[in-house]
């Protein structure tokens, strides 16, 4: 079933998914960023340390890290999805301290002890075993190595996602309730489930900080556009096109409430969770 699982990920992020956000990689990284920046605030970095960046994607957080660390450190990105390591490698020229990784930090051989800190930015939540893909990350790890990531809190208390989709919900079929275990999004919303996956992989240390802010930056029409690319609402669309332009006006009404000088800011919800290997 762990095989199954592992495939049918690989594969969703490396057909629609990947290539999605390989194609709004500035949007997204833009409307990440300000979270992602949070979590690695809290990971202690100093110049020569060598990083692993789990779910690294198109490379943002992995040239951040390198940055962190200096000339003299390291770090690699692990991801899945081919179209988004073209992304990050693309990026990544001149910056000879990032490097990337086709595979799955699940089950690939990270080395053992190799890592003086681990990173991700929405990159963990996809594991069909996650105590496994964890403890495989912890052996990655020296021991007392820190791990920082962010995950999203409950679908519910994010707008940013759960106001477009109720906007279309009664025009769209109905959508199947998603298994809250199962590999997602919001697979992590669960802070509980989170200290007992970390800590059933052996990490001690564990906090679960709750942290709120207003994402997106972009204008109504380019949000609107991503909006029916990504989320729920994008994997409705993408199953019914023919009703995209149906659902358009109701969904552009909910952005423009969201209207600020700086683009459309939508409030979003995470956990920043950091441990020690």
């Amino acid at each position: 079933m762990t095989e199954a699982a592992n495939a049918a990920m690989t594969d969703y992020w490396n057909a629609g998914a990947g290539e999605t956000w390989a194609l709004y990689q500035d949007q997204l990284d833009r409307q990440l960023a300000l979270l992602g920046a949070e979590a690695m605030r809290a990971l202690p970095l100093a110049p020569g340390h060598r990083v692993l960046d789990i779910g690294c994607g198109c490379g943002d957080t992995s040239l951040d890290l390198a940055a962190a660390v200096g000339p003299s450190g390291a770090v690699v990105g692990v991801d899945i999805s081919r179209p988004m390591l073209d992304v990050a490698r693309a990026r990544a020229v001149a910056c000879p301290a990032a490097e990337f990784v086709e595979a799955d930090a699940q089950t690939a051989d990270l080395g053992e002890g190799a890592f003086d800190a681990a990173f991700s930015r929405f990159g963990v939540m996809f594991f069909s075993d996650p105590p496994a893909a964890f403890a495989n990350i912890r052996r990655a790890l020296k021991p007392g190595a820190p791990l920082a990531f962010v995950c999203w809190r409950p679908f519910l208390d994010n707008p940013w996602m759960r106001d477009p989709m109720a906007a279309a919900r009664d025009l769209l079929p109905p959508q199947p309730s998603p298994d809250p275990l199962a590999p997602g999004p919001f697979a992590f919303a669960d802070a509980d489930r989170v200290r007992s996956i970390l800590e059933s992989a052996g990490f001690g240390d564990v906090s679960i900080a709750p942290y709120d802010a207003r994402i997106g930056g972009s204008g109504v029409e380019q949000t609107l556009g991503l909006t029916f690319r990504v989320g729920p609402l994008g994997v409705a669309l993408r199953e019914r096109p023919d009703l995209a332009d149906v659902v358009a006006d109701r969904v552009r009404t909910v952005l423009t409430r969201y209207e600020t000088p700086d683009g459309v800011l939508m409030p979003a919800a995470v956990w920043i969770v950091t441990a020690r290997a």
